[in-house]
């Protein structure tokens, strides 16, 4: 059915046109422009495996989506959020084979006898001839939710064509609409979130989104997924571009369960929990832990994060003090308490040692060895995930000897002190150990001990100026550090926007939305709003002119790409066809 000869070099050049869309958007955002404080760039993105499923779910059911694995490659990490490398990822041929597979299973899924009657909007007038009337309406209702705007209508009649051409070949009128529908999946309109822009009416010198570039961003920041049919038509009434109109909207997705979807997302990325993914302990040093602990150890912390933030709506910085939780009977046994069987509410006493997510066996767990905790490794991460500090990498030539050669020493603390003797590794350690060592009452799999080969722990520590003398002291210092409130702010505009935030043009806009994010007690649903109702939101920064040409000749030629994809794909003959067409 796929022939790799012909179709994977027509596929290729639809990919590479894609590619090149983001090479000329990102000139183009490099190119002088006035200093536009809070504005984003053009952007082209690759849509998150995660986003890729959610997007599925919505528009064709949970059990399509399921189904298949989601067939987008890993990110990079970019300015601390893999969201932000999105937007500079590339495709393998090996990653198309595995796009067009995906497409191919979920294409006859929604038209097999399962799910046809309630996913397809109309009937053939006979299953074995085409229906270009059944097909248009199918095609253009399934084409406007998964590339998130309408179709254009040439392109819309070029899927009918095809519809009609496959079903005359198999005499089956769901065999072609099948392949119509693989088309969409495979289109870079729907793998990508291409961000497209207009004059802004109101500041001629300005751009911004259109409505339906908006709608998307509006959508993939709060629920990780595509726009909805009413977020759309509010697109296409001009009402996300009228203050009441976005206002409208954007209480409706934030009133929606998928809030909690997306804002899942966006913690799971900021803390970097994809490392759980490939987290593992040494079995023999920690028996209790199991892939299910591991598993459950990352869900203790989302769930208490979406309880604290979106139910209590309670204030940021408390996610560190508080000793709310909730605990599964597989984290029971590690944490050393009795629960119930399933998930349960779940509050810490004072003896348990235990006080804010520095003390979840998620944190704990994720950054340590596999056979021992790590002080630098637990220090680097707070001072990067949450103050959005960057700690340089060791140098190339650093010499672990004195550390593997320590001696009788027992403890972290004295280990690392005669490691940092070396003057090219004392610098960075000075930066993550004071605090990392005081979490040394966790061993490296999140379990709790006083002792360490049978020394008693030193826990004090310092962060920035502040001492304390224990794990409740370190919380304290890091639910007050000036900088926690200011990282959430940058890592949520950075989500929201597409990519890594300026600090040449967006200094000043992020330090306004800190300020209403202290002035609204650190409520995290008053920062979504904030930043989804500003105009930085949906501002493009200026761009000049001949690259605005540019980005829109590249789009067309994505769109032409993927056409003579569908068409070639399925029959030569068409390609000519569909050329004259696109001309």
């Amino acid at each position: 059915m796929f022939n790799f000869g012909r179709d994977r070099s027509i596929f290729t050049s639809l990919l590479a046109a894609a590619a090149t869309a983001c090479l000329l958007l990102s000139a183009c955002s490099d190119s002088p422009r006035p200093t536009v404080s809070g504005a984003s760039d053009l952007r082209v993105r690759l849509l998150t495996s995660a986003q890729y499923s959610n997007s599925i779910s919505h528009i064709f059911g949970s059990d399509v989506s399921e189904s298949v694995i989601p067939p987008l490659p890993p990110l990079p990490r970019k300015d601390g959020l893999l969201a932000s490398g999105a937007a500079f990822v590339g495709l393998t041929s090996d990653q198309v084979s595995q796009i067009q597979q995906a497409a191919t299973s979920i294409a006859a899924q929604v038209v097999d006898g399962n799910h046809r009657d309630y996913l397809v909007p109309c009937q053939p007038e006979a299953r074995g001839k085409a229906d270009d009337q059944c097909a248009e309406t199918f095609v253009r209702e399934t084409g406007r939710m998964l590339f998130r705007r309408p179709l254009e209508e040439t392109r819309l009649a070029d899927l009918v064509t095809v519809a009609r051409r496959a079903t005359e070949k198999t005499g089956d009128f769901y065999e072609g609409l099948a392949l119509a529908l693989e088309t969409l999946l495979i289109s870079p309109d729907f793998l990508f979130l291409i961000d497209k822009a207009e004059p802004d009416p109101n500041n001629p010198e300005a751009m911004r989104l259109d409505a339906y570039a908006l709608a998307s961003r509006l959508s993939f920041f709060l629920w990780n997924a595509a726009p909805d049919a009413e977020l759309l038509d509010a697109a296409e009434a001009g009402d996300l571009h009228t203050e009441e109109g976005r206002a409208l909207a954007v209480d409706r997705l934030m009133a929606s369960p998928r809030l909690e979807v997306g804002m899942r997302a966006f913690f799971d990325d900021m803390l970097a929990f994809d490392d759980f993914e490939s987290l593992a302990k040494d079995p023999i040093v920690y028996p209790n832990v199991t892939a299910k602990t591991l598993a459950d150890a990352r869900e203790q912390t989302l769930r208490t994060i979406v309880d604290h933030l979106l139910l209590q709506e309670a204030d940021y910085r408390d996610l560190f003090t508080t000793r709310k939780t909730y605990m599964s009977m597989s984290l029971a046994a590690l944490y050393g308490i009795p629960t119930q069987s399933g998930w349960a509410p779940y509050e810490f006493n004072e003896e348990d040692h235990r006080a804010g997510l520095l003390t979840h066996v998620s944190f704990l767990a994720a950054n340590s060895h596999a056979v021992r905790s790590s002080p630098t490794l637990r220090g680097k991460a707070m001072r990067e995930l949450l103050l959005c500090q960057h700690v340089p990498d060791p140098p190339p030539n650093v010499d672990f000897s004195t550390l593997e050669d320590a001696g009788d020493v027992s403890t972290a603390r004295e280990r690392l002190k005669v490691h940092n003797t070396n003057p090219s590794c004392a610098g960075c350690h000075l930066i993550t150990d004071p605090m990392g060592l005081a979490l040394e009452n966790f061993d490296g799999a999140g379990g709790y001990r006083d002792t360490e080969n049978g020394a008693i722990l030193d826990i004090s520590g310092e962060l920035d100026g502040v001492y304390f003398d224990d794990i409740q002291g370190l919380g304290v210092a890091m639910r007050n550090h000036p900088k926690l409130s200011a990282c959430l702010v940058n890592r949520l505009y950075a989500y929201g926007t597409g990519g890594p935030v300026s600090l040449r043009y967006d200094r000043d806009i992020l330090k306004q939305f800190e300020e209403r994010f202290v002035s609204n007690e650190h409520r995290v649903p008053a920062l979504l709003r904030d930043l989804s109702m500003s105009s930085a939101f949906s501002s493009i920064r200026m761009i000049q002119e001949t690259g605005v040409a540019e980005v829109n000749a590249v789009d067309g030629s994505v769109s032409r790409a993927s056409t003579r994809l569908l068409a070639g794909r399925q029959n030569p003959d068409l390609i000519q066809t569909q050329e004259e067409a696109n001309r």
